[in-house]
């Protein structure tokens, strides 16, 4: 019997429209891991406020990236699933998304039809968070669930400071910063009452969920926002980075997100002296809607506004070569 791999992703539209566009919100909005608050109130705004309005705008925005194939994040996660099926032929490989097409829903079914003896889970986020990789994680247990027979499950734990995937993310990288005197690590964002619910409700003493965070402990291990200084850390060290820092995209609402927020993070930067600038997104492994969009056309027109002189967004990982190499070796390592 084969072994299955299961490589999960956060998620698409089926295409630009308007329609789409909202359908995709509503399930991913849905969530209760993502809009954490109570379900009428959920309702409420998601109804009331987000879909009436959200979806159109979300669809311009989409419509700046879109390709001829498609959605880049499909594609891209597409074309790295092909890659990892060539390191391992005799496996069963395949794609899903959190939300939107291909589903986990149907990729379960597919690793029940090919009867695989066992599945190696990997959600394609390097951090921990509960918005993420946990829903992610369990919607996939709630589908397996569903069938009589439970597929036995291997899950690749956050490998946010996995050496050998700061070693490729670091190469990978490493050319399209040359040229530059500035490299932002930009993560995607998480309410701040997130954190502090990861945290068990009491933050670590010394954190304020401001300043840099702490070295990642068993007190704050599950602490979104450590991890994803610890992964910038590690990208520094290896790369030998200077004149570096570390912020957080993607906003929405009017609660408190995590700080710096990248886009008021770019005034400090250009306070300093720094005029080209080289953004890197660790927290995704492909390609999407929040780097290409929200970081390599919308921060890039507010930099050049501001006076900056170059604003480059580094590729993710993508479907670059060692990665695919590195997911099928811990395929591999998680069935001895």
């Amino acid at each position: 019997m084969a072994k299955g791999l299961l490589l999960v992703n956060l998620g698409t539209p089926d295409s630009t429209k308007t329609k789409d566009v909202r359908k995709y919100l509503r399930q991913f909005l849905s969530d209760p891991r993502v809009l954490d608050i109570p379900g009428f109130f959920r309702f409420l705004l998601l109804n009331l406020v987000i879909l009436p309005t959200r979806p159109r705008k979300s669809a311009e925005a989409y419509k700046e990236i879109w390709t001829e194939q498609g959605s880049p994040l499909l594609i891209n996660t597409k074309q790295l699933t092909d890659k990892v099926s060539k390191y391992l032929p005799d496996w069963h490989v395949v794609h899903c998304m959190r939300y939107g097409n291909p589903s986990i829903a149907a990729a379960i079914k597919s690793m029940q039809k090919e009867k695989v003896s066992s599945v190696y889970v990997l959600p394609l986020f390097p951090q921990y968070a509960s918005s993420s990789y946990g829903s992610a994680l369990a919607e996939v247990y709630s589908e397996l669930q569903k069938h009589d027979y439970v597929i036995p499950v291997h899950v690749q734990a956050p490998y946010y400071d996995d050496p050998s995937y700061i070693d490729i993310l670091s190469d990978h990288s490493q050319s399209s910063l040359e040229g530059y005197d500035y490299v932002l690590m930009s993560f995607h964002g998480l309410p701040e009452r997130h954190v502090v619910k990861s945290d068990g409700g009491t933050l670590p003493k010394g954190c304020d969920l401001r300043g840099p965070c702490p070295k990642v402990t068993k007190r704050n291990y599950s602490c979104y926002r450590a991890q994803c200084y610890a992964t910038a850390n590690a990208i520094a060290k290896k790369l030998g980075l200077v004149n570096f820092g570390v912020a957080f995209q993607s906003r929405l609402g009017k609660t408190p997100w995590i700080k710096p927020y990248t886009d008021e993070y770019l005034q400090q930067i250009y306070n300093q002296g720094f005029r080209k600038l080289a953004v890197m997104c660790p927290s995704f492994t492909a390609d999407c809607l929040e780097t290409l969009e929200e970081i390599g056309m919308g921060l890039q027109e507010q930099w050049l506004e501001m006076g900056g002189e170059a604003l480059s967004l580094v590729p993710c990982l993508n479907d670059n070569n060692n990665w695919a190499e590195l997911i099928s070796d811990w395929a591999k390592k998680s069935q001895s």
